[in-house]
């Protein structure tokens, strides 16, 4: 690997002194330096592949242009996925970095928000009293739902989704309705308060209990699914549309028919849902809108764009297709 090129360099290259090459590459204001002599530094910066030292910017500016997320140990799936997607590229054309981090229960390495100084962290993990105390000794701007006052709810209005779920399946006739949960132990969690909330929504919404709450993988969900028939189960509630994918999968094979004796809705609203045959009815969330506005916000607190004008849309919606 080639040595580094530094300011030094180009001033070297030049004949400039270091001082004038490093007011025109740190933008400094207040200089009186003419525009051609600014053109030429910047020219032959380029031509030697000048890049500026973050570390060393960040010392001197006390910014370091990095926004840390801190994210539970979920696995990264479509809805992670475009969340990252839309965030990332929000704060890039803003000119900084989305860096992320799942802190893990018992781990030895040094948290993110103590070696890169970020400007900024937001949190979709929950956080210990110590955690986020040590992220506020940084300086960083916290984002934290449900510890910082910035119009954050507790579960970012993400909770819809399993009340939808319900009420979808009740309008179509259904009332023996079970839950199918995952096995990823990762997710115990987020399975748990999603199964916890569709059976309130359908005790509300159908009047009689959850059938049952069963986690299922692809070595359960054959024998699970034949039993739930057997037993004259009518609909059910997909943590994801992965799990929606195998209970229709594992249906049709033991030929049940899907929808007319047995309606499946998954949630997430993945490309899974509309590529699979059936196509999977699901619950759509915009993860997108909320890497969206959560970026946005993080640039509004350190002053590098006004705040959202509105927050993103919730609301969870279905999206009907052939398994209801």
């Amino acid at each position: 690997m080639g040595k580094r090129v530094t300011a030094a360099d180009v001033a070297r290259s030049l004949g400039l002194s270091r001082a004038t090459v490093g007011f025109v590459l740190n933008d400094t204001p207040g200089q009186s330096i003419s525009e051609a002599t600014r053109e030429r530094v910047i020219a032959e910066a380029r031509r030697l592949g000048y890049r500026p030292h973050t570390a060393a910017r960040a010392l001197a500016s006390g910014q370091s242009h990095i926004v840390l997320l801190l994210l539970p140990d979920w696995p990264v799936d479509h809805a992670v996925r475009s969340h990252l997607d839309e965030a990332s590229l929000v704060l890039d054309r803003a000119g900084y970095s989305l860096v992320t981090m799942t802190p893990h229960p018992g781990g030895q390495a040094v948290p993110l928000w103590e070696s890169l100084a970020p400007d900024v962290v937001m949190s979709l993990a929950p956080l210990s009293d110590a955690q986020y105390a040590a992220i506020q000794a940084t300086g960083a701007v916290t984002l934290v739902p449900g510890r910082d006052d910035h119009g954050l709810e507790g579960d970012l209005g993400f909770s819809e989704g399993p009340r939808v779920q319900a009420a979808h399946l009740v309008s179509t006739g259904r009332r023996r309705i079970v839950f199918a949960g995952s096995t990823d132990p990762r997710l115990r969690d987020l399975v748990d308060q999603r199964a916890s909330l569709a059976s309130r929504s359908v005790e509300e919404l159908a009047g009689s209990p959850l059938f049952a709450r069963v986690d299922i993988d692809a070595a359960s969900v054959s024998a699970v699914v034949t039993e739930w028939v057997r037993q004259g189960v009518d609909g059910v509630i997909a943590y994801n549309d992965d799990v929606a994918a195998l209970v229709v999968g594992a249906a049709l094979r033991a030929q049940i028919p899907v929808p007319q004796r047995l309606a499946v809705i998954g949630h997430d609203g993945t490309p899974l849902a509309a590529l699979f045959v059936p196509a999977l009815s699901t619950v759509r969330v915009d993860a997108a809108g909320l890497g969206r506005f959560l970026a946005e916000l993080a640039l509004s607190r350190v002053g590098a764009a006004p705040a959202p004008a509105t927050g993103p849309e919730f609301g969870a919606h279905v999206v009907a297709r052939e398994t209801t």
